[in-house]
C-alpha cells in the first residue's frame, strides 16, 4: 500500500463519503442540477456536518453561498455541477480521486525542506483539516502562514482541488503564487500527494 493510500483510508473508507459519491453521481447523472437537488444535498450536508470532515464542510459552505439568497442561478448550478463532477471523479478513471494532476505546480516535483520554511494550504486536503496540515507542518520545523505573501517558501494544493480550480474561492491564491513564482521568487507549488511524501506521512 502506498503512502497517499494510507493517509487518504480515513476518508475514503469513510461511509459518509461513500454515500456522498453515491449522492453526488445520483445528482449529476442527468447532466444539470436543479433547486430542488441542490437543496437535498445542502440538507445532507448539514445533517453530517457534525463529524468536521473538511470535505464535507467545504461543499457545505460552498451550497450554502449559492443558495443564500434562495435561487440557484445558471451559473451556481454549473459551477456546483463540475464541483460533484470533479469529487466523483466521473471524467476519471472509475474509483479515481480526483487530484491536483492538472493544476499548475512545479516539475520535476522538488525535494522539499521542512525547517524555517512558511507553507500555506489551499483547497480541501484528504490528510485531515487544515489545523491538521499544520501541526505537521509545525512538528517538522516548519511555518504555517495565512496567506499568500512575495515569502511564502511552498503553497501545497489539497487533494480536493479540480482543474477549475480558477472558478474556486481559493483561485485567487493559486494565481497570485504563480505571479510571484513566474517572476523569479523561489515560490514553490506542490500537490498534497508530494507533501505528504516528503514528509513520510
Amino acid at each position: 500500500m502506498d503512502v497517499f493510500t494510507r493517509f487518504n483510508r480515513k476518508h475514503l473508507q469513510d461511509r459518509q463519503i461513500d454515500t456522498l459519491i453515491g449522492l453526488s453521481k445520483g445528482i449529476t447523472a442527468d447532466g444539470q442540477i436543479n433547486q430542488s437537488e441542490a437543496e437535498f444535498l445542502k440538507g445532507w450536508l448539514y445533517q453530517n456536518s457534525e463529524t468536521k470532515n473538511p470535505i464535507i464542510l467545504n461543499l457545505l459552505e460552498k451550497v450554502s453561498g449559492m443558495l443564500a439568497d434562495g435561487v440557484l442561478d445558471s451559473d451556481e448550478s454549473a459551477e456546483l455541477f463540475t464541483t460533484l463532477q470533479a469529487f466523483t471523479g466521473e471524467t476519471s478513471v472509475d474509483g479515481e480521486v480526483p487530484k491536483s494532476s492538472t493544476l499548475p505546480v512545479c516539475t520535476p516535483p522538488p525535494h522539499i525542506q521542512f525547517t524555517g520554511k512558511t507553507f500555506l494550504f489551499t483547497g480541501t486536503c484528504a490528510y485531515g483539516s487544515r489545523k491538521e496540515c499544520q501541526k505537521v507542518i509545525e512538528a517538522l520545523g516548519g511555518v504555517s502562514a495565512s496567506r499568500v505573501t512575495k515569502s511564502l517558501d511552498y503553497l501545497v494544493l489539497g487533494t480536493y482541488v479540480s482543474d477549475s480550480w480558477i472558478h474556486e474561492s481559493f483561485g485567487r491564491k493559486i494565481e497570485k503564487a504563480i505571479e510571484y513564482r513566474d517572476s523569479g521568487l523561489p515560490l514553490t507549488i506542490v500537490t498534497e500527494e508530494h507533501w505528504a511524501n516528503e514528509a513520510n506521512l
